[in-house]
C-alpha cells in the first residue's frame, strides 16, 4: 500500500490556497513557506584586539558575552591577541589576561597568530631570541599553522609574520618578511589535499597580503593553491583596523576585519571604523557574512518587570530645587546658591552628571557641571552658584537650563546609559514687588495658543487639602477644543477647570476620586465669561458669569499633589504641562475660603487681594517670563512653552446675546 501526501486545497475571496503538509492549522489563510531544512551552523570571528587603550580589553569582555548569547559554534580570531612588541614578562602577562577574559566564552576559540603575537622589542637588542616570541606563542596559544575540521567543513589558520632571516628583527613591513615559506607552502598542499573532501574550506590570517600594500608578498602563490583547491569558500584577515571587502576572486571571498577593542581613529561605522565582530553563517550553498557592533545583542532575560521598573523610575527623574524656586529682583539680578536634589530609587548604584547651560548673558552659572554617584535608595543634594548682573526683564529674558545624564550601573561592571533631558532651573520673582506693577494704565489678558501656558509652583501656591478654595478667572475659548485643561494641577489628586466635549467642568479629588460639575450645555466660545469653582469641604460648586449652573456633594479634605498649577494646561505625571489651552485668560484668583454661595453673585470685573487671596495673576504686565503674582504670597506665574503673550484687551464684557 503506497502512502500518499494529500494537499487541501482552498478557495477564499476568490484566491486558491495550498498549504505545505508541513503547516498544521484548522483555519483558511494565505500559504505558508516553510524554512530551509538543511544543516547549517553558525561561528564568530573577533578582529584585532590590540593597539589601542587599556579599556580595549572591556570590549572583548563585552564581545564575549555577546558571543555567549549568539551560542555559535566556535570563535575565530585574526591575531593581534595581545599587544605585544615587549619581553616575556610583560608578555606573559598581558597572554595571561587575553585568557582570562576568552576563558569566559561557552564555546571553543581557536587563535590566528598577529604580529603584535610575535613581535618581540627590549632595552638590549643582543636579548632578543632568534624567532622572538614565536615559541611563547606556540607554548602557550596554539601552533602557528593548523587546521581542523567541523561538519565536514575546514577551518585553515595561516601564518603572515614568517622571518625569512632569524637574525633580522620581525618586521611586517620587509618585502623578505612578507613571503610564506615553502616550509608552510608545503604544509599549505598537504592540507588542501587531506581536505579535498570537505564541503568547504575558510582560511584565517592577520595580513591581509591580498591588498596593494603587500605587493611584494608572495600571496598570488597562496592564491592560486586556494584556487586550484575548488572548495576554498572565504579568506578573513585583520590588521588594517578598518573593514574592507575585497570582493569574491576564483570563487574565493576576501574580508577583512576591523577591531575587536583595538586601536582606530574614532567611531566612524560607516565608513568602516568600528569594534564588532562578524557571526558568519554556513550552508552547504555557501556562507553569508554579518557585521555585529560590539554591545549590539542584548540579553531577553535582562527585561524583567522589576528592572523595566526600576528604568522607568530613572527615565522619569526628575530634578527637585531642594529650597525652591530662585528669587529675581525686579532689576533682573540674583547672586545665590541653586540646590538641585537628586534621589535614586533604584537598587543599584546610578551616575548623575548635571551640566549647567546658562543661556545668554549676563548669566553665569559656577562649576559648568557637576558629576556624583548616588548608591542605592540614596538622595544627595548638587549645588552650583548663580549670578545675574541687573539686566532688562523683557521679551528676549530667559531662564538658565540643567541637562541631567544618568547612568544606571549593572553588576559585572554594565551600565545602561539613559537620554539626557533638560530641565529649567526654577526661579520667580522676589517677594518685594511695586505696587507700580499692578497699578497700570488699561487691561491687558493673557493669550495661549496650545502651545505654552503659565506655570505657578506648587510650594508658592500651597493650598492645603483641608482647606475650602475657590478658584475663579475670565475666560475666552477659541474653537475646536474638546478636550482641554483651561487650568489645573490634576494628576490623580487636586483640582481644575477643563473643557470635556464642549462643556466646562470643575474637578475637585475628594473620597478617593474627582468629583465633578459641568455646564449642561456646551460652553460657548469666542466670548468673555467669568468661571467660579468652590469646595466649601461639604460641596462643590460651579458658577458661570454669576449664576450658579452646577453643585455635588463632596465632603472632605482634597488629596493634593506637588505638582504645579497651570493656567492653560495641566501637569501630567512627571509635573511637565499636557493638553494645552487656546484661548485668552485674565484674573485668576485663588483663596483660602468659599467666596461665593447661593444662586447668584455680583460679577468682580477686576478682582482685588485680601487676606484669603493666595494667587491674584492680573496679566497686566510681564517681568520677561514672570507673570506678577499681587497676593502676599509672591506666587508669581512662569510662561512655559510657546505662544504665551499678553495683549492689551478691552475689560471683559458679558456675552449680551
Amino acid at each position: 500500500m503506497h502512502s500518499k501526501v494529500i494537499l487541501v486545497t482552498l478557495v477564499m475571496l476568490g484566491s486558491v490556497f495550498a498549504q505545505a503538509p508541513g503547516i498544521h492549522t484548522s483555519r483558511e489563510g494565505k500559504a505558508l513557506v516553510l524554512p530551509k531544512g538543511d544543516d547549517m551552523f553558525h561561528f564568530v570571528i573577533y578582529g584585532d584586539r590590540t593597539g589601542g587603550p587599556a579599556e580595549g580589553i572591556k570590549i572583548l569582555e563585552e564581545a564575549v558575552v555577546d558571543t555567549n548569547l549568539l551560542d555559535p559554534d566556535l570563535v575565530m580570531t585574526v591575531g593581534d591577541l595581545i599587544n605585544g612588541y615587549n619581553e616575556e614578562p610583560q608578555w606573559m602577562e598581558q597572554m595571561r589576561e587575553f585568557h582570562e577574559v576568552m576563558g569566559n566564552l561557552k564555546v571553543p576559540w581557536f587563535p590566528v597568530a598577529g604580529n603584535h603575537d610575535v613581535f618581540w622589542r627590549g632595552k638590549n637588542k643582543e636579548d632578543r631570541p632568534p624567532l622572538e616570541h614565536e615559541g611563547n606563542y606556540e607554548k602557550h596559544f596554539g601552533p602557528l599553522w593548523y587546521w581542523f575540521e567541523h561538519k565536514e567543513r575546514g577551518f585553515l589558520v595561516l601564518y603572515t609574520d614568517e622571518t625569512g632571516n632569524p637574525d633580522k628583527p620581525k618586521s611586517f613591513q620587509d618585502p623578505e618578511q612578507m613571503q610564506m615559506s615553502s616550509e608552510q607552502l608545503a604544509w599549505l598542499d598537504k592540507s588542501l589535499e587531506e581536505m579535498k573532501g570537505l564541503k568547504q574550506v575558510l582560511v584565517f590570517l592577520h595580513h591581509p597580503r591580498w591588498l596593494a600594500n603587500y605587493k611584494e608578498s608572495n600571496w598570488p602563490e597562496v592564491h592560486q593553491r586556494l584556487a586550484k583547491a575548488g572548495n576554498v569558500r572565504a579568506v578573513f584577515a585583520g590588521h588594517i583596523h578598518r573593514l574592507n571587502y575585497a570582493g569574491i576572486k576564483d570563487g574565493i571571498e576576501y574580508m577583512a576585519l576591523a577591531t575587536t577593542g583595538g586601536s582606530m581613529p574614532g567611531h566612524m561605522p560607516d565608513i568602516g571604523y568600528v569594534h564588532h565582530y562578524n557571526l558568519v553563517t554556513v550552508r552547504d550553498e555557501g556562507i553569508t557574512t554579518a557585521i555585529l557592533p560590539v554591545g549590539s545583542v542584548m540579553d531577553p532575560t535582562l527585561f524583567t518587570k522589576e528592572r523595566l521598573g526600576e528604568l522607568d523610575s530613572l527615565r522619569n527623574l526628575a530634578v527637585a530645587s531642594a529650597y525652591g524656586p530662585l528669587r529675581i529682583d525686579e532689576q533682573g539680578s540674583i547672586n545665590t546658591e541653586y540646590a538641585a536634589r537628586c534621589n535614586n530609587p533604584t537598587s543599584q548604584p546610578i551616575e548623575i552628571t548635571l551640566f549647567a547651560e546658562p543661556g545668554q548673558s549676563p548669566w553665569r552659572i559656577s562649576p559648568s557641571h557637576r558629576h556624583v554617584t548616588l548608591g542605592p535608595k540614596e538622595t544627595q543634594t548638587i549645588s552650583f552658584r548663580v549670578i545675574r548682573a541687573e539686566g532688562a526683564l523683557d521679551e528676549h529674558f530667559k531662564l538658565p537650563h540643567l541637562d541631567l545624564g544618568i547612568d544606571y550601573l549593572e553588576q559585572k561592571g554594565a551600565r545602561v546609559s539613559l537620554p539626557s533631558r533638560r530641565f529649567e532651573i526654577p526661579a520667580t520673582l522676589s517677594s518685594a514687588l511695586s505696587e507700580d506693577l499692578f497699578a497700570g494704565d488699561g487691561n491687558h489678558v493673557l493669550e495661549v495658543n496650545g502651545k505654552g501656558a503659565v506655570r505657578v509652583d506648587s510650594r508658592s501656591l500651597s493650598l492645603p487639602g483641608d482647606s475650602a478654595f475657590t478658584l475663579e478667572a475670565w475666560i475666552q475659548v477659541d474653537k475646536g477644543l474638546s478636550q482641554n485643561a483651561v487650568m489645573a494641577k490634576t494628576e490623580n489628586s487636586d483640582f481644575g477647570f477643563y473643557l470635556h466635549n464642549g462643556q466646562l467642568q470643575f474637578d475637585v479629588h475628594v473620597g478617593g476620586g474627582y468629583q465633578s460639575v459641568q455646564t449642561p450645555e456646551e460652553f460657548s466660545v469666542g466670548s468673555w465669561h467669568h468661571v467660579v469653582g468652590i469646595h466649601d469641604l461639604e460641596e462643590i460648586r460651579l458658577y458661570v458669569d454669576g449664576k450658579l449652573v452646577g453643585k455635588r456633594a463632596a465632603a472632605g479634605p482634597r488629596k493634593v499633589n506637588e505638582h504645579p498649577f497651570y493656567i492653560g494646561a495641566d501637569p501630567d505625571r512627571s509635573g511637565k504641562p499636557s493638553r494645552f489651552f487656546a484661548g485668552k485668560i485674565d484674573e485668576v484668583r485663588v483663596s483660602t475660603v468659599a467666596r461665593y454661595s447661593g444662586e447668584s453673585h455680583e460679577l468682580p470685573f477686576r478682582h482685588e487681594p485680601d487676606n484669603e487671596t493666595i494667587l491674584l495673576l492680573h496679566f497686566d504686565k510681564a517681568l520677561g517670563v514672570f507673570q506678577p503674582d499681587q497676593s502676599s504670597r509672591a506666587a508669581h506665574g512662569v510662561a512655559v512653552g510657546e505662544g504665551t503673550r499678553l495683549i492689551e484687551e478691552k475689560q471683559p464684557a458679558l456675552d449680551t446675546d
